[in-house]
């Protein structure tokens, strides 16, 4: 079954600010119902398509793990064109100009993103979460680890900023899945 998309404009949406999580500390209790519905815990089990991509960075050296993040870059797939702008939400925790839009079809997630090819270590982080989303039942995606980015192994090579910034792609991403459950 289609998800309609959001109403408006991407710079229309309200969303609430979102604080940030400890990655090996899970909220006391939930914030919203949405919330109640996304996994926060370091230990549960990746989907197998994250853990080959976080075990493909995990192999290589800090250099090579930045190249590798620009090659996802560059592979970053088109959005189709059935996919309206109104679909797609801003992800404010990005210092470029990063949007997402989620889809459900037949319970499996359709991950799309729009990133700028001048920002390329963010469109490499909306890349990796594209292929690593696209595919999975909504269960599995809404049990993404929110410390996954911090398991790529890039903290060497790319800013604390950067890396928040790909936590809340993921975490918008989740939030999105969980409001069409």
């Amino acid at each position: 079954m289609e998800e309609s998309p959001r109403p408006g404009t991407p710079d229309e949406w309200s969303f609430p600010e979102r604080t940030a999580v400890t990655p090996h500390l899970a909220p006391s209790a939930p914030r919203d119902a949405a919330d109640a519905t996304i996994g926060v815990m370091t230990d549960t089990a990746l989907p197998e398509p994250l853990a080959e991509i976080r075990d493909e960075f995990l192999e290589l050296d800090p250099a090579e793990r930045l190249q590798l993040l620009l090659e996802y870059a560059d592979d970053l797939p088109a959005v189709p064109a059935s996919i309206p702008d109104t679909a797609f939400e801003r992800v404010a925790e990005c210092q470029s100009p990063v949007f997402i839009a989620l889809e459900v079809h037949d319970g499996l997630v359709r991950m799309h993103a729009k990133a700028p090819a001048e920002a390329p270590t963010t469109r490499g982080f909306a890349s990796i979460l594209v292929r690593a989303l696209t595919g999975l039942p909504v269960a599995d995606a809404l049990g993404v680890p929110d410390d996954f980015p911090q398991g790529l192994g890039l903290s060497q090579v790319v800013s604390p900023l950067r890396i928040a910034g790909m936590s809340g792609m993921l975490r918008r991403a989740k939030r999105q899945l969980a409001v069409r459950l």
